[in-house]
């Protein structure tokens, strides 16, 4: 993941589809209670669709892969109309992944989530997804898609550069092939199960002595973010605050921000303060792809 002036790659994102449907609340709901929601709103989501929007935006050509259920056509239609190529997005039978999201009055997220055709990849399927590309090309994953150790296997076996944002952390995690791995990109709860430490300042060095080969990338929420390449500096960045309305697609904004701007920048502190820039934009709207800004608006904000 250096940043270079050759061509930019193309990004294959094989990642999860939902459909959103987002109650705003004055506090989450708690063990118990019933509690009427103030509005509800749906959207296209999934961390998957997040970031291929958001790469979109940002400039990167973009191909998602990935599965939908029988009710999933809005969410094809609306990559298609953001710049994203979905001709690799399978039907399956049953129902599409969506998620229960509650927004309280400060703008924080509790998401429930159920996985649906996001769960039905193949091998099969991986194979044919993985076959138009080829050494130098980007393959971007999250961990709300079923089989992600073998996508990053083969895609290694290819030639291919991977970016993991292993959440929501699971058990298969923990067993996957992260030594292949060329960038992770985690918050400090994903690295604490990882490294065994919730001090995010003792996070990078135990994640550094575990996968030496891999640009390491923490987002810590208020206190900003930390970047370190095998062998390299570590840079902090902080954010750019501003009035948060929902952080639902934060993350996966500030990731497809960071990925363009090691296309497109001339030095790592650039990159870092497009991603944090991209993603302080999002948490100022509504929605998770929805809020994804576009690559000049970011470019001429003035955020300081």
């Amino acid at each position: 993941m250096k940043i270079s002036s050759r061509a930019p790659t193309k990004v294959l994102n094989i990642g999860s589809m939902n459909i959103d449907y987002v109650y705003s609340v004055p506090h989450f709901v708690q063990p118990g209670e019933t509690l009427s929601s103030t509005g509800m709103q749906v959207f296209c989501g999934g961390k998957g669709l997040n970031q291929s929007i958001a790469l979109a935006r940002a400039g990167l050509t973009v191909y998602h892969a990935g599965c939908i259920g029988e009710e999933g056509g809005m969410l094809v239609r609306y990559l298609a109309e953001n710049g994203v190529d979905t001709g690799l997005i399978r039907r399956c039978k049953g129902k599409t992944g969506h998620t229960i999201i509650q927004v309280d009055a400060s703008g924080q997220n509790s998401i429930l989530l159920y996985g649906g055709a996001n769960q039905q990849i193949t091998e099969a399927y991986i194979d044919e997804a993985l076959s138009a590309f080829s050494a130098g090309d980007t393959l971007l994953l999250q961990n709300e898609v079923n089989l992600v150790d073998s996508m990053i296997r083969k895609a290694k076996a290819r030639g291919m550069r991977v970016a993991w944002n292993p959440a929501p952390m699971n058990r298969h995690v923990l067993a996957a092939p992260l030594d292949l791995v060329d960038m992770l990109i985690l918050n400090e709860v994903e690295a604490a199960a990882l490294c065994g430490t919730q001090d995010p300042e003792r996070q990078l060095p135990a994640l550094r002595a575990r996968y030496p080969q891999a640009t390491l990338v923490l987002t810590l929420g208020e206190q900003g973010s930390l970047y370190q390449a095998p062998g390299g500096e570590v840079y902090r960045q902080g954010i750019y605050k501003v009035p948060v309305v929902d952080t639902t697609a934060a993350g996966d904004v500030y990731i497809a921000y960071l990925l363009a701007g090691l296309e497109t920048e001339p030095d790592v502190p650039g990159c870092l303060r497009l991603a944090a820039k991209a993603a302080a934009i999002a948490v100022s709207r509504k929605g998770a792809a929805a809020s994804a800004p576009h690559m000049q608006e970011v470019r001429s904000s003035e955020l300081l």
